[in-house]
C-alpha cells in the first residue's frame, strides 16, 4: 500500500477509457427500436442513481414520455429513496421505488405507466383509436436487474403477444396487462466512465465486475467512504469499536495507512488469516465487497441527492 497514489492514479486512468467497442451497435438498434415506443422505462440502481445513469440515455430518448425505476430499492437507505423521487419529479421525470425481487413498487410502476399515457391515450380514442396498447421498453445499464424487473412485471402472463408482421418488424413483445406490452429486450447500455468516482461507485455495487478493476484498491475505497459516511454500519457489522478506529484514523501517517490498517482489521476480525499471522487482503477484500453488494453491512445509499 505505500505506492498507494501511484496505484489510484493508474486505476483512475485505467477505468475512464474503458468502454466496449459493442456500444454503438447496441445504441443503432435502440435508437430503430424507440420509433415503435410510447414510453421508455429507465432503470437505475437505487444506491446510485447517478453513476448507474448512462448519459446517453438522456440523449436518445429526450424526445419519448418516460419513468425512472429505482432498482434494488431493498438494499438502499429509505430515506435517500424518498429524496431521490423528489428529486427527479422536481426535474419532471416521473419515478417510482421498485425492489424486483419481492414485486414490491410493481403494481405502482404499472399504475405510474398508465397514468403518464392517459391524455395521449384519450386523444387517440377521440379520434377513433381505440384499444390501442401502450408500447413500452426498458433501458438501463448491465447488472442493473433488467432480467428480475422484466419477470416480475410480466408475473401475470410470461408469453410474448407474438409477431406483428409489417408493424413492428418481427420483434417480439410481451404483455405485461391488457393495456401495456413491453419489447423484448432492446440491448443494454454500459456506462462511460466519467470519472473514477462513478467507476468506483460502479464496481461497489456489483455493476461491473472486480476483475476489470482490482479488487483491493475498490475494497479499500469503500472501506474510506463506510469511514466517512457510514462509520456506526461500519463499527457494527465487523465488531470494531469507535475508539479504535478513531485511534487509527488520528495516526500520524498518510491516511491511506490508516484505512488499509483498519481494512486488516476487518479481515482479522472475520477470520481472514494466514501463514505467519498475516491477513489475507484478497479475501478480506471480498468479503467486504460482497457484503456490502448483498445489504448485510446495512441499507446504504452511496449518492445523496
Amino acid at each position: 500500500m505505500n505506492n498507494k497514489n501511484d496505484n489510484q492514479e493508474e486505476f483512475s486512468k485505467m477505468n475512464i477509457n474503458w468502454y466496449p467497442g459493442h456500444m454503438a451497435k447496441t445504441r443503432r438498434q435502440i435508437e430503430e427500436d424507440l420509433k415503435l415506443i410510447d414510453i421508455v422505462i429507465e432503470l437505475l440502481d437505487a444506491r446510485i442513481p447517478i453513476s448507474s445513469q448512462n448519459p446517453d440515455i438522456a440523449t436518445i430518448t429526450k424526445k419519448k414520455k418516460k419513468i425512472i425505476v429505482l432498482n434494488k430499492s431493498d438494499l438502499a437507505d429509505e430515506n435517500k429513496n424518498k429524496q431521490w423521487l423528489q428529486y427527479f419529479e422536481r426535474k419532471g421525470i416521473p419515478a417510482v421505488v421498485v425492489d424486483s425481487n419481492t414485486g414490491k413498487g410493481i403494481d405502482q410502476c404499472i399504475r405510474k405507466i398508465e397514468e403518464i399515457m392517459n391524455l395521449e391515450l384519450q386523444q387517440q380514442a377521440d379520434k377513433g383509436r381505440i384499444g390501442r396498447k401502450i408500447r413500452a421498453m426498458i433501458l438501463g445499464i448491465p447488472n442493473v436487474g433488467k432480467s428480475s424487473f422484466i419477470n416480475r412485471i410480466s408475473k401475470r402472463t410470461t408469453a410474448g403477444v407474438g409477431n406483428k408482421p409489417g408493424v413492428t418488424k418481427q420483434k417480439q413483445w410481451i404483455r405485461i396487462n391488457e393495456k401495456i406490452e413491453l419489447l423484448d429486450t432492446p440491448g443494454v447500455l454500459w456506462p462511460k466512465f466519467e470519472s473514477e468516482e462513478v467507476a468506483l461507485n460502479l464496481a461497489f455495487t456489483g455493476t461491473i465486475k472486480e476483475d476489470i478493476l482490482e479488487r483491493i484498491e475498490i475494497a479499500y475505497h469503500l472501506t474510506k467512504f463506510l469511514l466517512e459516511n457510514e462509520r456506526e454500519k461500519l463499527s457494527e457489522r465487523y465488531k470494531i469499536s469507535k475508539q479504535f478506529i478513531e485511534e487509527k484514523l488520528a495516526q500520524e501517517q498518510a491516511e491511506n495507512e490508516n484505512i488499509y490498517e483498519i481494512m486488516i482489521e476487518i479481515g482479522k476480525k472475520r477470520g481472514c488469516i494466514i501463514s505467519g499471522g498475516n491477513i489475507d487482503e484478497e479475501k478480506t477484500a471480498r468479503i467486504l465487497l460482497d457484503e456490502f453488494k448483498n445489504g448485510i453491512i446495512g441499507k446504504i445509499t452511496i449518492e445523496n441527492p
